[in-house]
């Protein structure tokens, strides 16, 4: 079965949490819509020099957008517009493909359709990507709730970051939800990093 990864907010390690989990599952990596490539390498280009040769494969985005910007506004720009029939069949793998999206579950697409549409049309598992900060409880809980409302089938939460056990707690207990594990603050993100990490166990709640 295929994971979508989802954060509850912006820079909150989905595309780390992304490459952790291609190397756990041996994964194939898909992000269907990708902006920001007038600033430099863009998630699928990061997640290439991150996760094992030969284990995982990188598939192209089907949209990329120069401005770092939400996806509705980027294509716009550039005189475009994103199409959800583009999105609907994920790459041809015989793995798993982890799909990360273009930011949280209500980012617009284009002036109708949000991240929210896309996942309601694939049914797949969503794994939401957590950190704390001021507010994350209720970014988190709204997201959970809102897939719940949906029907959409909820993998589990990873908290990336310190460990913030009240936090932890009560979006637990209010959510009923189950902990993948936890990414551990890192200086720097390598290949090598990634690869110890994924040794260490601390995605095993992706085994249950």
């Amino acid at each position: 079965m295929h994971l979508v990864l989802a954060g509850i907010g912006t820079d909150v390690g989905k595309t780390v949490a992304s490459a952790l989990i291609c190397e756990v599952l041996a994964a194939d990596y898909w992000k269907p819509v990708a902006s920001g490539s007038d600033d430099g390498p863009i998630d699928h280009q990061v997640i290439k020099g991150l996760i094992t040769e030969g284990e995982s494969r990188v598939h192209e985005p089907r949209y990329v957008f120069g401005k770092s910007l939400s996806p509705h506004v980027a294509a716009a720009l550039e005189g475009r517009s994103i199409e959800l029939n583009a999105l609907l069949t994920p790459p041809e793998t015989p793995k798993r493909l982890v799909i990360e999206l273009a930011g949280g579950i209500l980012v617009p697409l284009n002036d109708s359709l949000t991240n929210l549409d896309l996942l309601s049309s694939w049914r797949f598992p969503v794994v939401v990507v957590s950190r704390h900060y001021l507010g994350s409880i209720n970014h988190t809980l709204l997201t959970l709730d809102v897939l719940r409302s949906r029907d959409i089938p909820i993998a589990g939460v990873v908290f990336n970051g310190d460990e913030l056990p009240d936090t932890e707690r009560i979006i637990l207990k209010l959510s009923e939800v189950t902990v993948l594990g936890r990414i551990p603050i890192q200086t720097e993100i390598t290949a090598a990093t990634v690869r110890s990490l994924a040794g260490a166990g601390i995605l095993a709640g992706l085994y249950r």
